[in-house]
C-alpha cells in the first residue's frame, strides 16, 4: 500500500517525503523505472556512497553531495523539467569531452535528463559516475592537505 506524501504549503515545493519509500511511491510508473535504473547505476559505480533525501529527492553522497536523481513529478519552483534528471554536484569539475552532461546557465551541477529507460546508455553513464566518484575523492584529499 502505498503512503501519501505530506503535503505542505511552502514557497518551493508542496510536497514533502518521509523516506526514500515514500518518495518512490509517489513516482509515476514511466519515472519510476527511470529512478530505478538510475539508483542501481550508482550504487554499482559508487558502492560505498549513502543515500539521503534533500529537497525531497534523492541524493547519493560520499565525502560531499556527488549526484541527485530529480524526476519531473517532484515540482522545484519554477524549473520545468519532463523525464528524470541526474545531476552531477561538482559537474564543472568533470571531465566532459564529449558534452555528455548538459551545463544550462548552471555554474556548478551539470545533469542528464532522460525521458525513457532506453535512452540511459549503461556503459557511458557508468564512466561519468566514476569521474563524478574520483571528483569527490580529489576535491575531499585536496581539502584534507589545506
Amino acid at each position: 500500500m502505498s503512503k501519501s506524501p505530506v503535503l505542505k504549503k511552502r514557497k518551493m515545493q508542496d510536497v514533502s517525503f518521509r523516506g526514500i519509500q515514500d518518495f518512490l511511491d509517489y513516482l509515476p510508473a514511466d519515472e519510476l523505472v527511470i529512478v530505478e535504473k538510475l539508483r542501481e547505476l550508482i550504487f554499482q559505480a559508487i558502492p560505498d556512497c549513502h543515500e539521503k533525501l534533500a529537497y525531497n529527492v534523492p541524493f547519493f553522497k560520499r565525502h560531499a553531495n556527488v549526484c541527485f536523481i530529480w524526476p519531473a513529478s517532484v515540482p522545484w519552483g519554477n524549473m520545468h523539467q519532463q523525464g528524470v534528471r541526474l545531476g552531477f554536484t561538482k559537474g564543472y569539475l568533470i571531465e566532459d569531452p564529449i558534452h555528455y552532461l548538459e551545463k544550462g546557465n548552471r555554474k556548478e551541477v551539470y545533469c542528464k535528463d532522460f525521458l525513457t529507460l532506453e535512452e540511459i546508455n549503461e556503459t557511458l553513464l557508468l564512466t561519468y559516475l566514476s569521474y563524478a566518484a574520483d571528483t569527490d575523492e580529489a576535491v575531499y584529499l585536496q581539502k584534507k592537505l589545506k
